[in-house]
């Protein structure tokens, strides 16, 4: 009588990890138990990134399978003038200084009408503008779904949400749910940097705290407008910073399950000559993707931002708990405006290119990750 079938173990179950503190995290990984703190900072500290990428990936499957996503979008950046100082920022300008600008409406939807038919997304950030009325934004809102009412318009960081909250004296709820009525769909991630207070005062003047970035997202949530989640690093945060930042995020997903997609933003040291920090590595870019698709278990999807880490590293995150490319972009301006070296925009062609070159099965999606199209 044969003896009956053994189910035989996963590669995660077999792989030798090279740094034992990670075994118990591993274990941990397989139950589908949630992390702790220490158990991030440890993930941080490790240096067995293929033993961590292992971890991220085994969740990154169990989640989507071999699929990458991609969309195909554009970036308005309608204005780069900027009460904040931010010291990581080389996009804002001040009132008055000559590079700075201001997008007409005419030229606002000059660009969007000159989208093609298969741009589904425009995502549209700025600087914080002390002078310009509120009208101005619900008339953009309105005037860009009046030409494309099949676009997407994910806009406006909670930074902004709160900036326009103190300069136009109306609630945070009110300031959403009038955007909203214009044709706001969501919100970028944009603005979150880091939440630790002492680390955020160090590089952050004249904009939102992490409370009330967080506060923000929170009650977008409740009126139904959905948002992404971003960390900046690789500045002067410290490992603990990062964890802090991560969990904090996770927690405000247990309460509201509005939060999308979480973006890693990679520090670009163009921005802030004066800060004199190196560009953040490879090694470090593929561990920021790896945790925060292990910490963050309740957030569907986690990003390989191309724009800032380079469509080659992009590409690698897609193994490494990434199971999204962003998109086509057409054109972006806050990290480009500092210098960074990447493409303004990758085609659909490429896009496709990089994710099977991976191993990964292309699929186009909307905003939200309706599938439009499997390549």
């Amino acid at each position: 009588m044969n003896a009956p079938a053994v189910a035989a173990p996963s590669v995660l179950e077999t792989f030798a990890m090279s740094d034992p503190s990670l075994e118990t995290i591993r274990e941990k990984v397989l139950a589908g138990r949630r992390l702790s703190f220490d158990d991030g900072v440890a993930l941080y500290r490790t240096h067995d990134l293929l033993g961590l990428g292992r971890l991220a990936n085994h969740v990154r499957e169990a989640r989507h399978g071999d699929i990458a996503y991609f969309v195909c979008n554009t970036h308005l950046n309608h204005t780069n003038v900027c009460a904040a100082t931010c010291n990581f920022c080389a996009f804002a300008a001040k009132t008055g200084e000559p590079r700075a600008y201001v997008m007409s409406l005419d030229q606002v939807f000059a660009d969007v009408a000159k989208q093609p038919k298969a741009c589904r997304e425009v995502h549209i950030v700025g600087g914080l503008h002390p002078d310009l009325p509120f009208q101005y934004f619900i008339d953009m809102m309105k005037g860009i779904k009046q030409i494309r009412p099949d676009m997407h318009v994910k806009a406006f960081t909670a930074v902004e949400i709160f900036f326009f909250h103190k300069l136009y004296k109306k609630s945070v709820p009110e300031i959403l749910q009038t955007l909203k009525d214009a044709g706001m769909d969501s919100m970028p991630g944009g603005g979150a940097e880091i939440f630790a207070k002492e680390t955020r005062d160090k590089i952050i003047k004249g904009k939102a705290n992490g409370e009330q970035w967080l506060d923000v997202a929170r009650q977008a949530h409740k009126l139904g407008i959905p948002s992404n989640c971003t960390m900046l690093y690789g500045h002067i945060e410290t490992v603990e910073d990062r964890v802090d930042h991560l969990i904090q995020l996770r927690d405000l997903q247990d309460e509201t399950n509005g939060f999308v997609t979480f973006i890693p933003l990679a520090f670009q040291p163009w921005e802030a000559p004066a800060m004199k920090l190196p560009e953040t590595t490879g090694f470090e870019d593929l561990k920021a993707i790896a945790v925060s698709r292990l910490m963050l278990d309740n957030i569907p999807h986690i990003k390989s931002y191309w724009i800032m880490i380079g469509p080659r590293v992009a590409q690698i995150g897609l193994s490494f708990g990434a199971d999204d490319l962003d998109g086509t972009v057409t054109e972006e301006r806050v990290a480009h405006d500092a210098g960074a070296p990447t493409s303004q925009s990758l085609s659909v062609d490429e896009l496709c290119r990089l994710i099977r070159e991976a191993g990964r099965r292309p699929v186009e999606r909307d905003t939200v990750f309706n599938t439009i199209k499997e390549w």
